[in-house]
Protein backbone atom coordinates (compact mmCIF):
# COMPACT_ATOMS: atom_id res chain seq x y z
CA UNK A 1 0.00 0.00 0.00
CA UNK A 2 1.21 3.87 -0.83
CA UNK A 3 3.39 3.04 -2.66
CA UNK A 4 6.10 5.67 -4.67
CA UNK A 5 4.34 7.33 -8.14
CA UNK A 6 6.03 5.31 -10.73
CA UNK A 7 7.60 8.15 -13.46
CA UNK A 8 6.96 6.14 -16.39
CA UNK A 9 3.81 4.36 -16.63
CA UNK A 10 3.92 0.78 -18.26
CA UNK A 11 0.06 -0.56 -18.59
CA UNK A 12 0.19 -4.38 -19.88
CA UNK A 13 -2.61 -5.29 -21.34
CA UNK A 14 -4.07 -8.66 -22.25
CA UNK A 15 -4.45 -10.02 -25.79
CA UNK A 16 -8.42 -8.95 -25.49
CA UNK A 17 -8.03 -5.53 -24.29
CA UNK A 18 -5.25 -5.16 -26.95
CA UNK A 19 -7.63 -5.98 -29.46
CA UNK A 20 -9.49 -3.75 -28.35
CA UNK A 21 -7.54 -0.63 -27.45
CA UNK A 22 -4.92 -0.91 -30.43
CA UNK A 23 -4.54 2.15 -32.18
CA UNK A 24 -6.46 1.31 -35.68
CA UNK A 25 -8.91 -1.22 -33.71
CA UNK A 26 -12.38 -0.80 -34.83
CA UNK A 27 -14.27 2.02 -33.63
CA UNK A 28 -17.12 -0.06 -33.64
CA UNK A 29 -15.62 -2.53 -31.44
CA UNK A 30 -14.31 0.26 -29.14
CA UNK A 31 -17.61 1.88 -28.35
CA UNK A 32 -19.17 -1.60 -27.69
CA UNK A 33 -16.39 -1.97 -25.15
CA UNK A 34 -17.56 2.02 -24.19
CA UNK A 35 -20.72 0.82 -24.19
CA UNK A 36 -20.41 -2.01 -21.97
CA UNK A 37 -21.61 -4.06 -24.46
CA UNK A 38 -18.52 -6.69 -24.64
CA UNK A 39 -18.39 -9.17 -22.13
CA UNK A 40 -15.44 -7.89 -20.47
CA UNK A 41 -14.07 -9.43 -17.12
CA UNK A 42 -12.03 -8.13 -13.97
CA UNK A 43 -8.88 -6.56 -15.21
CA UNK A 44 -9.68 -6.21 -18.58
CA UNK A 45 -13.04 -4.07 -18.20
CA UNK A 46 -10.53 -1.13 -16.21
CA UNK A 47 -8.02 -1.67 -18.72
CA UNK A 48 -10.24 -1.14 -21.39
CA UNK A 49 -12.06 1.83 -20.08
CA UNK A 50 -9.14 3.55 -19.09
CA UNK A 51 -7.95 4.00 -22.65
CA UNK A 52 -11.24 4.28 -23.79
CA UNK A 53 -11.64 7.36 -20.98
CA UNK A 54 -8.78 9.08 -22.87
CA UNK A 55 -9.99 8.51 -26.76
CA UNK A 56 -9.82 11.38 -28.70
CA UNK A 57 -13.86 10.24 -29.98
CA UNK A 58 -15.91 12.05 -28.21
CA UNK A 59 -19.02 9.86 -27.97
CA UNK A 60 -16.17 6.77 -27.33
CA UNK A 61 -14.44 8.81 -24.56
CA UNK A 62 -18.13 9.89 -22.80
CA UNK A 63 -19.53 6.38 -22.83
CA UNK A 64 -16.64 4.72 -21.86
CA UNK A 65 -16.56 7.57 -18.65
CA UNK A 66 -20.42 6.99 -18.18
CA UNK A 67 -19.77 3.12 -18.00
CA UNK A 68 -17.05 3.79 -15.33
CA UNK A 69 -19.18 5.74 -12.95
CA UNK A 70 -22.16 3.36 -13.61
CA UNK A 71 -20.25 0.27 -12.73
CA UNK A 72 -21.65 -2.17 -10.16
CA UNK A 73 -19.48 -1.25 -6.93
CA UNK A 74 -19.65 -5.25 -6.10
CA UNK A 75 -18.05 -5.82 -9.98
CA UNK A 76 -15.29 -3.08 -8.93
CA UNK A 77 -14.53 -3.95 -5.43
CA UNK A 78 -14.31 -7.79 -6.87
CA UNK A 79 -11.91 -6.65 -9.62
CA UNK A 80 -10.16 -4.78 -6.64
CA UNK A 81 -8.73 -8.39 -5.51
CA UNK A 82 -6.46 -8.60 -7.53
CA UNK A 83 -2.97 -7.75 -6.02
CA UNK A 84 -1.29 -6.57 -8.98
CA UNK A 85 -3.43 -4.02 -10.93
CA UNK A 86 -1.35 -1.51 -11.86
CA UNK A 87 -2.01 1.54 -9.89
CA UNK A 88 -2.90 3.52 -12.39
CA UNK A 89 -6.35 1.65 -12.65
CA UNK A 90 -6.54 2.78 -9.08
CA UNK A 91 -6.14 5.69 -9.56
CA UNK A 92 -8.47 6.10 -12.33
CA UNK A 93 -11.27 4.64 -9.64
CA UNK A 94 -10.38 7.49 -7.75
CA UNK A 95 -10.91 9.84 -10.45
CA UNK A 96 -14.31 8.44 -11.19
CA UNK A 97 -15.95 7.37 -8.17
CA UNK A 98 -14.33 8.83 -5.49
CA UNK A 99 -18.00 9.35 -3.50
CA UNK A 100 -18.16 5.75 -3.11
CA UNK A 101 -17.34 4.97 0.25
CA UNK A 102 -17.14 1.15 0.03
CA UNK A 103 -14.84 1.23 -2.99
CA UNK A 104 -13.19 4.01 -1.70
CA UNK A 105 -12.11 1.46 1.27
CA UNK A 106 -11.10 -1.41 -0.97
CA UNK A 107 -8.52 1.37 -2.75
CA UNK A 108 -7.11 2.13 0.45
CA UNK A 109 -6.22 -0.83 1.43
CA UNK A 110 -5.06 -2.00 -1.85
CA UNK A 111 -1.25 -2.35 -2.13
CA UNK A 112 -0.41 -1.49 -5.32
CA UNK A 113 -2.30 2.32 -4.47
CA UNK A 114 0.06 5.06 -4.58
CA UNK A 115 0.86 8.21 -2.06
CA UNK A 116 0.23 10.31 -4.93
CA UNK A 117 -3.48 8.76 -5.34
CA UNK A 118 -4.36 8.85 -1.32
CA UNK A 119 -2.94 12.09 -0.97
CA UNK A 120 -5.68 13.05 -4.14
CA UNK A 121 -8.27 11.09 -2.45
CA UNK A 122 -7.63 12.95 1.17
CA UNK A 123 -7.61 16.30 -0.52
CA UNK A 124 -11.13 15.90 -2.80
CA UNK A 125 -12.53 13.35 -0.85
CA UNK A 126 -15.97 14.06 1.26
CA UNK A 127 -16.45 13.59 4.39
CA UNK A 128 -17.75 9.63 4.35
CA UNK A 129 -14.34 8.27 2.29
CA UNK A 130 -11.57 11.02 4.46
CA UNK A 131 -13.11 9.48 7.89
CA UNK A 132 -12.20 5.57 6.51
CA UNK A 133 -8.89 7.11 5.27
CA UNK A 134 -8.31 8.69 8.64
CA UNK A 135 -8.92 5.33 10.17
CA UNK A 136 -5.61 4.13 8.98
CA UNK A 137 -3.38 5.07 12.06
CA UNK A 138 -0.19 3.09 10.11
CA UNK A 139 -0.39 4.76 7.23
CA UNK A 140 -1.16 7.85 8.60
CA UNK A 141 2.18 8.07 10.89
CA UNK A 142 4.40 6.51 7.73
CA UNK A 143 2.58 9.85 5.19
CA UNK A 144 2.45 12.74 8.01
CA UNK A 145 1.18 14.56 4.53
CA UNK A 146 -2.33 12.32 3.98
CA UNK A 147 -2.83 13.97 7.23
CA UNK A 148 -2.38 17.78 6.22
CA UNK A 149 -4.17 16.64 3.01
CA UNK A 150 -7.09 15.47 5.06
CA UNK A 151 -7.12 18.56 7.21
CA UNK A 152 -6.86 21.16 4.35
CA UNK A 153 -9.79 19.53 2.60
CA UNK A 154 -13.07 21.73 2.84
CA UNK A 155 -14.79 18.56 3.75
CA UNK A 156 -13.26 17.53 6.88
CA UNK A 157 -15.60 17.76 9.86
CA UNK A 158 -14.01 19.57 12.55
CA UNK A 159 -14.08 16.78 15.21
CA UNK A 160 -12.31 14.80 12.72
CA UNK A 161 -9.44 17.33 12.06
CA UNK A 162 -9.62 18.28 15.68
CA UNK A 163 -8.52 13.89 16.12
CA UNK A 164 -5.88 14.50 13.85
CA UNK A 165 -3.86 17.50 15.75
CA UNK A 166 -5.41 20.56 14.21
CA UNK A 167 -6.05 23.62 16.45
CA UNK A 168 -8.24 25.87 15.31
CA UNK A 169 -6.66 29.28 14.81
CA UNK A 170 -7.11 31.83 17.12
CA UNK A 171 -10.39 34.59 15.79
CA UNK A 172 -7.76 37.22 15.31
CA UNK A 173 -5.93 35.47 13.31
CA UNK A 174 -8.76 34.55 10.87
CA UNK A 175 -10.50 37.74 10.99
CA UNK A 176 -10.37 39.62 7.82
CA UNK A 177 -11.91 42.99 7.18
CA UNK A 178 -14.42 43.90 4.28
CA UNK A 179 -12.17 46.43 2.97
CA UNK A 180 -8.76 44.23 2.65
CA UNK A 181 -10.96 41.00 1.94
CA UNK A 182 -12.50 42.92 -1.40
CA UNK A 183 -8.86 44.73 -1.71
CA UNK A 184 -7.15 40.96 -2.21
CA UNK A 185 -10.05 39.73 -4.23
CA UNK A 186 -10.03 43.01 -6.56
CA UNK A 187 -6.27 42.01 -6.58
CA UNK A 188 -6.58 38.39 -7.85
CA UNK A 189 -9.60 39.60 -10.31
CA UNK A 190 -6.92 42.02 -11.65
CA UNK A 191 -3.74 39.49 -11.84
CA UNK A 192 -6.17 37.06 -14.14
CA UNK A 193 -7.48 40.37 -16.35
CA UNK A 194 -3.54 40.89 -17.42
CA UNK A 195 -3.59 37.14 -18.50
CA UNK A 196 -7.54 36.88 -19.87
CA UNK A 197 -7.44 35.44 -22.70
CA UNK A 198 -5.20 31.68 -21.66
CA UNK A 199 -6.98 31.43 -18.67
CA UNK A 200 -10.51 31.99 -20.45
CA UNK A 201 -9.34 29.62 -22.90
CA UNK A 202 -8.49 27.18 -20.30
CA UNK A 203 -11.74 27.25 -17.95
CA UNK A 204 -14.09 27.33 -21.36
CA UNK A 205 -11.62 24.28 -22.58
CA UNK A 206 -12.22 22.16 -19.15
CA UNK A 207 -16.04 23.25 -19.94
CA UNK A 208 -15.99 21.63 -22.87
CA UNK A 209 -14.23 18.37 -21.74
CA UNK A 210 -17.30 18.52 -18.58
CA UNK A 211 -19.73 18.32 -21.43
CA UNK A 212 -18.06 15.53 -23.54
CA UNK A 213 -16.97 13.27 -20.44
CA UNK A 214 -20.11 13.67 -18.37
CA UNK A 215 -18.61 15.77 -15.93
CA UNK A 216 -20.45 17.67 -13.07
CA UNK A 217 -19.63 20.99 -12.47
CA UNK A 218 -18.49 19.55 -8.66
CA UNK A 219 -16.14 17.28 -10.52
CA UNK A 220 -14.49 20.44 -12.23
CA UNK A 221 -14.34 22.21 -9.58
CA UNK A 222 -12.22 20.19 -7.98
CA UNK A 223 -9.21 21.05 -10.39
CA UNK A 224 -9.73 24.67 -10.60
CA UNK A 225 -6.95 26.66 -9.29
CA UNK A 226 -8.01 29.43 -6.54
CA UNK A 227 -7.53 32.00 -9.00
CA UNK A 228 -9.80 29.95 -10.99
CA UNK A 229 -12.32 29.41 -8.46
CA UNK A 230 -12.37 33.15 -7.38
CA UNK A 231 -12.96 33.61 -11.00
CA UNK A 232 -15.98 31.62 -11.16
CA UNK A 233 -17.05 32.88 -7.99
CA UNK A 234 -17.05 36.52 -9.23
CA UNK A 235 -19.03 35.54 -12.82
CA UNK A 236 -20.09 32.40 -12.68
CA UNK A 237 -23.87 31.30 -12.81
CA UNK A 238 -26.11 29.93 -9.70
CA UNK A 239 -24.45 26.27 -9.62
CA UNK A 240 -21.02 27.77 -9.70
CA UNK A 241 -21.95 30.27 -6.66
CA UNK A 242 -23.05 27.19 -4.39
CA UNK A 243 -20.24 25.22 -5.25
CA UNK A 244 -17.85 28.31 -4.89
CA UNK A 245 -19.76 29.47 -1.75
CA UNK A 246 -19.04 25.70 -0.07
CA UNK A 247 -15.05 26.45 -0.58
CA UNK A 248 -13.30 27.31 2.80
CA UNK A 249 -11.10 29.93 1.25
CA UNK A 250 -12.35 32.94 2.22
CA UNK A 251 -11.14 35.02 -1.21
CA UNK A 252 -13.73 32.34 -2.64
CA UNK A 253 -16.55 33.30 -0.49
CA UNK A 254 -15.82 36.64 -0.62
CA UNK A 255 -15.85 36.32 -4.76
CA UNK A 256 -19.32 34.83 -5.09
CA UNK A 257 -20.54 37.98 -2.58
CA UNK A 258 -19.22 40.35 -4.97
CA UNK A 259 -20.93 38.25 -8.18
CA UNK A 260 -23.47 41.18 -9.99
CA UNK A 261 -25.89 38.23 -10.65
CA UNK A 262 -26.02 36.73 -6.71
CA UNK A 263 -30.18 36.95 -5.57
CA UNK A 264 -31.44 38.18 -2.36
CA UNK A 265 -32.42 33.97 -1.55
CA UNK A 266 -28.33 33.64 -2.12
CA UNK A 267 -27.63 36.11 0.55
CA UNK A 268 -30.20 35.18 2.76
CA UNK A 269 -28.95 31.47 2.58
CA UNK A 270 -25.82 32.94 3.63
CA UNK A 271 -27.41 34.67 6.88
CA UNK A 272 -29.29 31.67 7.63
CA UNK A 273 -26.04 30.03 7.98
CA UNK A 274 -24.77 29.46 11.39
CA UNK A 275 -21.65 28.63 10.02
CA UNK A 276 -21.25 31.74 7.69
CA UNK A 277 -18.13 33.71 8.52
CA UNK A 278 -17.65 36.95 10.38
CA UNK A 279 -16.29 38.38 7.10
CA UNK A 280 -19.49 37.42 4.86
CA UNK A 281 -21.65 38.75 7.52
CA UNK A 282 -19.65 41.92 7.36
CA UNK A 283 -20.22 42.21 3.58
CA UNK A 284 -23.99 41.84 3.99
CA UNK A 285 -23.92 44.45 6.60
CA UNK A 286 -22.44 46.81 4.18
CA UNK A 287 -24.81 46.14 1.49
CA UNK A 288 -27.60 48.89 1.58
CA UNK A 289 -29.62 46.87 -0.55
CA UNK A 290 -29.18 43.26 0.79
CA UNK A 291 -30.13 45.05 4.28
CA UNK A 292 -33.39 46.12 2.97
CA UNK A 293 -34.81 43.22 2.69
CA UNK A 294 -37.15 41.94 5.51
CA UNK A 295 -35.95 38.27 5.47
CA UNK A 296 -32.11 39.17 5.32
CA UNK A 297 -32.97 41.37 8.13
CA UNK A 298 -34.47 38.68 10.77
CA UNK A 299 -31.73 36.59 9.98
CA UNK A 300 -28.89 38.71 11.18
CA UNK A 301 -30.44 39.94 14.23
CA UNK A 302 -29.91 36.26 15.25
CA UNK A 303 -26.78 35.31 13.50
CA UNK A 304 -24.24 34.50 16.59
CA UNK A 305 -22.02 36.55 14.41
CA UNK A 306 -24.06 39.89 13.52
CA UNK A 307 -22.16 42.35 15.99
CA UNK A 308 -24.68 43.14 18.70
CA UNK A 309 -24.99 47.11 18.26
CA UNK A 310 -26.00 45.85 14.38
CA UNK A 311 -28.27 43.48 15.59
CA UNK A 312 -30.67 45.40 17.77
CA UNK A 313 -30.16 48.41 15.68
CA UNK A 314 -32.76 45.85 12.86
CA UNK A 315 -34.82 44.85 15.80
CA UNK A 316 -37.38 47.74 15.74
CA UNK A 317 -37.96 46.75 12.22
CA UNK A 318 -39.55 43.61 12.82
CA UNK A 319 -43.33 42.43 12.91
CA UNK A 320 -44.74 42.03 16.11
CA UNK A 321 -45.33 38.47 15.71
CA UNK A 322 -41.35 38.19 14.89
CA UNK A 323 -40.63 40.62 17.77
CA UNK A 324 -42.70 38.06 19.88
CA UNK A 325 -40.59 34.87 18.84
CA UNK A 326 -37.69 36.22 19.04
CA UNK A 327 -38.06 37.62 22.81
CA UNK A 328 -38.83 34.19 23.62
CA UNK A 329 -35.63 32.58 21.66
CA UNK A 330 -33.01 31.09 23.86
CA UNK A 331 -30.99 30.73 20.34
CA UNK A 332 -29.78 34.22 20.54
CA UNK A 333 -27.68 36.11 23.03
CA UNK A 334 -29.10 37.73 26.47
CA UNK A 335 -28.71 41.40 24.75
CA UNK A 336 -30.70 40.54 21.71
CA UNK A 337 -33.52 38.93 23.79
CA UNK A 338 -34.10 41.43 26.13
CA UNK A 339 -33.90 44.39 23.24
CA UNK A 340 -36.66 42.54 21.71
CA UNK A 341 -38.46 42.17 25.18
CA UNK A 342 -37.86 46.07 26.01
CA UNK A 343 -39.29 46.38 22.31
CA UNK A 344 -42.42 44.50 23.04
CA UNK A 345 -43.24 46.23 26.59
CA UNK A 346 -42.50 49.92 24.15
CA UNK A 347 -45.26 48.28 21.45
CA UNK A 348 -47.83 47.11 23.98
CA UNK A 349 -47.42 50.52 25.81
CA UNK A 350 -47.90 52.48 22.51
CA UNK A 351 -50.92 50.50 21.17
CA UNK A 352 -52.61 50.33 24.41
CA UNK A 353 -52.84 46.26 24.07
Amino acid sequence: MAQVQPTTVRLKVSPESARIVTPGAPRDLQLAAARGTLPLAGKDFLTVLFFLCRSSDVEIRTSAVKNLREAPVATLIEILKDDLLHPQLLDLLVRARMTDDELMRAVVMHPATTLNTLLYLAGKAPSDVLECLAGHQELLSQHPQLVEAIIANPSAEKDLKVKLGWREPDQADQEYSSQELCQEVGAEADADADDESPEQTEIESLMEEAERSGLSKYQIALELKVAEKIKMGLTGDKEWRTIMMKESNKLIQGAVMKNPRISDGEVLMVAKNKTSSDELIRMILLNKDWVKNYEIKKALIVHPKTPPPKALRFISYLTMKDIKELAKSRQVSNIVATAARKELEHRIKKTGG
